[in-house]
């Protein structure tokens, strides 16, 4: 007569086989029940905001000569400061997802200064940089108005103090997107004649495009929400050109 299959079955093996299986209900509800902790404060801020502003501050600040000079400058500005964040953040997130250089850990840890760094103090370096750099005589400000060009609390140091923080997003995102994109195609464009510049431009690229998009997005809404750079290297006391982030008199 032939053995059970349990009599010949390894120790241990029938025990684990009957052993009940655990719940994954408390695991279910640990991961649902933070994920609706956090959603629900986020739905709260909406209402809250919502019931403390009524229809009619909607109308009149709509109307309101002040803030529609502060929309289009707003919408300007943050438009101007995608594309150029869209500009470098390619070269650079193509540099450091395709590349491995001396520095390469510096350069990524420099990068993320911006994004580290207060607001208020991205907006006082500025100010430092242009006002008192390398000298407060001699500063870099004093060299640009003696050729005609104005950047403290003017229009381009809107757009220098949003492209400071959102071209460091656009960055980020940009490298995610280039690690992405397998670099096969670019060795086989490379084995049938093309450059490096040739195989970036024809083959990696055209992959990128929603990447791209991405990043233009992020720095516009990055740009959009910028207040403290703004505020200390754009605004001066008593200033009638305000961009939208910033609160009027």
């Amino acid at each position: 007569m032939g053995k059970r299959v349990s009599d010949t079955a390894p120790m241990g093996t029938q025990s684990t086989h009957n052993k009940p299986l655990k719940s994954d209900v408390p695991f279910l509800t640990g991961l649902f029940g933070f994920t609706l902790l956090y959603v629900l404060l986020i739905a709260l801020l909406v209402v809250a905001n919502a019931s403390y502003i009524t229809w009619e501050n909607i109308s009149d600040a709509v109307r309101s000569n002040a803030i529609q000079q502060s929309l289009s400058l707003t919408f300007l500005t943050c438009t101007v400061t995608a594309i150029l964040s869209v500009f470098f953040a390619v070269p650079i997130g193509y540099s450091l997802s395709r590349f491995k250089f001396r520095g390469r850990t510096l350069l990524d840890t420099i990068l993320d200064i911006p994004i580290i760094l207060p607001p208020l103090v991205v907006g006082l370096s500025l100010l430092i940089l242009f006002n008192s750099f390398p000298a407060r005589d001699s500063s870099l400000e004093n060299w640009l108005n003696a050729h005609g060009i104005h950047v403290t609390f003017h229009i381009p140091a809107i757009i220098l103090a949003q492209f400071t923080v959102a071209a460091a997003f656009a960055v980020r995102s940009m490298k995610n997107t280039f690690d992405q994109i397998s670099p096969r195609a670019e060795m086989v464009a490379l084995t049938l004649g093309c450059n490096k510049s040739q195989a970036f431009w024809r083959v990696t690229l055209p992959q990128a495009g929603r990447g791209i998009l991405s990043a233009g997005v992020l720095a516009w809404a990055r740009a959009l929400g910028e207040f403290g750079p703004i505020l200390v290297f754009a605004e001066p006391p008593g200033a009638e050109l305000r961009s939208l982030p910033l609160p009027s008199s």
